[in-house]
């Protein structure tokens, strides 16, 4: 099954110098807030009543059938800017109400095509919505899977119980790899809880390295906050350049794309955010430049659009087309636009 990959090398100038072209196979693997993923049936527990076919949404089986056929499109088309073929080795997920939505998720044509399968562990959100991973097993294979919970640390807290981080290990490209898979509270809660997040994920990824040096850790999700912001910043300590990473940092390759080209993920009273982010650890970086590319490493990344993603007319024009506005159901995708990241790793003779 391995030796497939080689269909996807692809030639990377690592030089002026035309004996310095090498052959790389690549990955790609991306992020997507799929903005309420829900089905139409209640479940016990939950706060779904939104998205009942009684509830203010109106929510059906034909607005059902409509965004599981709109999510598989853009999950299905992430990652092909590069590998047309293939997309991504892994998607991590956030806004699914429960496995069924994922069953039923990956069952669409494109995703089923690619085979699919995806991961997920019932949280203890009270409006019901979680993280998933969803991954190619030709690509990845999943070893471990554990959903590590986000601890509030005062009384009061309790109204904040929420999302936690789903931490899926496996092996990609012959090495260790984790993805924490995130949804940090809300912009309605202080940002406070933003930072004990990222407190609680940088202790988890520091417990996986020291379990595993050579483990290559991507902290992904939607955080609720910008690189800028100090849960990324200076909590996570998400650096903006490899050549700031020391080791106990990571690496955040959307920094810039926010605070210097004015990029986002999505839009707020007309200012762009880039919560949407993947974020590496130092061994996927290669950060003293002698291009060895002998194991994986960060390549490249993108904010992923596509023209279907955006308005095209009206008061909204340019910014996503989401599945509902103003209480008008728009047959639209989410309010983020996905992130994509490529790794690379040498192909030896």
């Amino acid at each position: 099954m391995k030796n497939h990959l080689l269909i996807f090398a692809f030639l990377v100038l690592l030089s002026t110098g035309a004996s310095a072209q090498k052959k790389f196979s690549v990955y790609a693997v991306g992020f997507y807030n799929l903005e309420n993923l829900f089905d139409f049936t209640h479940d016990e527990g939950k706060n779904d009543s939104e998205f009942l076919p009684t509830g203010s949404y109106h929510w059906d089986e034909m607005k059902y059938t409509h965004k599981l056929r709109n999510m598989a499109r853009v999950l299905a088309d992430m990652g092909t800017d590069k590998l047309p073929q293939v997309g991504c080795t892994f998607i991590g997920v956030s806004e699914v109400e429960n496995a069924h939505v994922m069953t039923d998720l990956v069952n669409q044509p494109p995703l089923k095509a690619r085979n699919y399968q995806f991961v997920h562990v019932e949280g203890p959100d009270r409006r019901g919505v979680d993280c998933a991973l969803i991954y190619n097993p030709a690509l990845f294979t999943v070893r471990n899977v554990k959903l590590v919970p986000y601890v509030p640390t005062l009384a009061k807290d309790s109204a904040y119980v929420t999302r936690g981080f789903l931490t899926v290990s496996g092996t990609l490209a012959g090495e260790h790899v984790t993805a924490i898979v995130c949804h940090w509270p809300s912009r309605f809660s202080g940002s406070y809880y933003r930072e004990l997040a990222a407190e609680q994920v940088k202790a988890l990824k520091d417990s996986l390295l020291r379990d595993d040096p050579d483990c290559k850790v991507m902290v992904m999700g939607d955080m609720n906050d910008d690189p800028t912001n100090r849960s990324m910043y200076d909590v996570l300590s998400a650096k903006e350049e490899i050549g700031k990473v020391d080791d106990g940092d990571m690496y955040n390759p959307w920094y810039n794309l926010l605070a210097k080209k004015g990029l986002g993920t999505l839009t707020y009273q007309g200012s762009p955010n880039l919560f949407d982010q993947i974020v590496l650890t130092p061994n996927l970086l290669d950060r003293k430049g002698l291009k060895d590319f002998s194991t994986l490493k960060y390549f490249s990344h993108q904010i992923f659009r596509r023209d279907y993603l955006f308005q095209t007319e009206g008061a909204y024009k340019g910014q996503t087309k989401r599945t509902t506005a103003g209480g008008v159901w728009l047959d639209g995708y989410s309010d983020h636009l996905p992130v994509v990241l490529y790794l690379v790793k040498e192909l030896k003779d």
